[in-house]
């Protein structure tokens, strides 16, 4: 298979310049998103908190080295003082400060990662596989026995060909659509188990403040809780190199209410059991 340099860099490009328009993601391409999850709010809070302490760390350095440079010029008839050459008060100075700033920094983000980590009180679990080059979905919990997988849509690939003569502009969501997204309900508690069955991929969607490897041999979980009233299409992509078609490796994400999310388990069941009615999900999702 075929594809165009432009199309590669667009694949490349395309994580960081989502269509707002056409989506709910909430990145304006110029800094991290601020999401729809405690996860990812709290990851932005983080981000820009270190940003200004950075900010003001370079201020405080580029300030005092400009007004050096200014201020003790040799054209100003500035002489330099040799006798000064060590100082325990100004050692001790400029260690302690550093400390202090990372201490700062390092508490917050500690305790970030802790939830991060906390797969507690889940509503429910999906199994996420990655492939060469697709996601497959298998639902346990309330949505158990709902199992597919999820390719890039057929638009954009017959787009992405060489010598296609299709103007990737005109595909809505070149390269970020597929033909069968996750669908998750919002406010319930989600976890994902990735694992792999040929190389290492990473499930990435920015506005939840969720990224992990899926590894051959390995589990992984990480969990996301959509606000309510956040439903919509969140996107993101596969963020390990694995392989010629990397980045045709989309991940869409259709939120919706919990009512909404139990027809639609019920539907997958009746379409598979080959039914016109399905069996009513019975087992409540778990809100908190």
């Amino acid at each position: 298979m075929r594809v165009t340099r432009a199309s590669v860099f667009t694949a490349s490009a395309g994580a960081f310049c989502w269509n707002a328009a056409a989506s709910a993601n909430t990145s304006n391409g110029y800094n991290l998103p601020e999401g729809v999850t405690s996860l990812s709010r709290a990851m932005f809070a983080l981000h820009m908190e270190v940003f200004w302490i950075c900010v003001g760390i370079a201020v405080v350095v580029f300030g005092a080295m400009i007004y050096s440079l200014l201020k003790f010029r040799q054209s100003r008839g500035a002489i330099p003082d040799t006798s000064m050459v060590h100082s325990t008060k100004v050692e001790i100075i400029w260690t302690i400060v550093p400390v202090i700033i990372l201490v700062v920094m390092a508490v917050p983000a500690a305790d970030l990662i802790l939830k991060q980590e906390d797969m507690r009180d889940s509503g429910l679990t999906i199994k996420v596989t990655g492939y060469q080059w697709k996601w497959q979905y298998s639902y346990m919990d309330a949505a158990d026995g709902v199992n597919f997988f999820s390719t890039l849509k057929q638009d954009s690939n017959f787009a992405r060909q060489l010598d296609s003569g299709i103007d990737p502009h005109s595909v809505p969501n070149y390269l970020l659509d597929v033909d069968k997204p996750l669908i998750v309900p919002s406010g319930v508690k989600v976890r994902l188990l990735l694992t792999s069955m040929d190389v290492i991929h990473a499930w990435w969607v920015p506005d939840f403040g969720a990224k992990r490897s899926a590894i051959p041999g390995f589990v992984n979980e990480i969990w996301f809780k959509v606000d309510a009233g956040k439903e919509g299409i969140y996107r993101g992509q596969c963020a390990a190199l694995c392989g010629r078609d990397h980045g045709y490796m989309p991940v869409v994400v259709d939120v919706r209410t919990p009512e909404q999310f139990k027809e639609w388990v019920d539907a997958q069941r009746a379409a598979a059991a080959g039914v016109g009615t399905a069996t009513p999900a019975t087992t409540a999702l778990n809100l908190h």
